[in-house]
This record gives structure tokens, sequence and C-alpha cells, in this order.
């Protein structure tokens, strides 16, 4: 199993940045892909974006040039850094470890609030 703990969101005014974390623990050696999605109220779950284990990324087309995912390996991390905010990135934003074969495995969350 990976257990996925996300923190890092709030309360930020459109234009603003804020960087989200995700730290994995447990059975990290089998991750392929850490991924974040988001949800806003009404809405399905979308994927903002991803990451393998080779560095290769990809996003939705909505934050393309804004958001940046990253991770550290030795932290065990993913982050993702959203700059240009706008009241439209308002969500839950969940982050997901992907195993070939296995469960995926989802964070509890965290709140980002853009106001205009």
């Amino acid at each position: 199993q990976v257990q996925l703990v996300e923190s890092g969101g709030g309360l930020v005014q459109a234009g603003g940045s804020l960087r989200l974390s995700c730290a994995a623990s447990g059975s990290i050696f089998s991750i392929n892909t850490m991924a974040w999605y988001r949800q806003a109220p009404g809405k399905q779950r979308e994927l903002v974006a991803a990451v393998s284990n080779r560095d290769i990324t990809n996003y939705a087309d909505s934050v393309r040039g804004r958001f940046t995912i990253s991770r550290d390996v030795a932290k065990n991390t993913v982050y993702l850094q959203m700059n240009s905010l706008k009241p439209e990135d308002t969500a839950v934003y969940y982050c997901k470890a992907v195993r070939i074969g296995m469960p995926t495995s989802w964070g509890q969350g965290t709140q980002v609030t853009v106001s205009s």
C-alpha cells in the first residue's frame, strides 16, 4: 500500500501562487506515476498534471504554462507549483499514485481557493 498526504493549500488572490506537496510512504518502490487531480464543486475530478518515474510530465491544457509538477525522489515527495492562479482554479486538489497491476492510491485532498 501507498499512503499519500497533501499539504500547501489555502486562500490566495488571483494572480498569486501556491505550492502543493504530496508526501508518499509505504510501498513507494512500486509507484510508476504520480499525479495531481482537482475537483471543483459540482464538477468531475480532472487531471491537472502528472509525472512518471522517468520524469515525463504532462499537463491539462488549462494549466499548461502556469503550473509545474516536480518530484524529489530523496524526500518521496511530489510538488505542484501553481502560478498566475485564477478563480477557476478553485477546487480540492488530490494527489494520486499509480502502480502497475496494483490498486491506485489517493490522498485526502487539500483545498485551494482563489479569490477574484
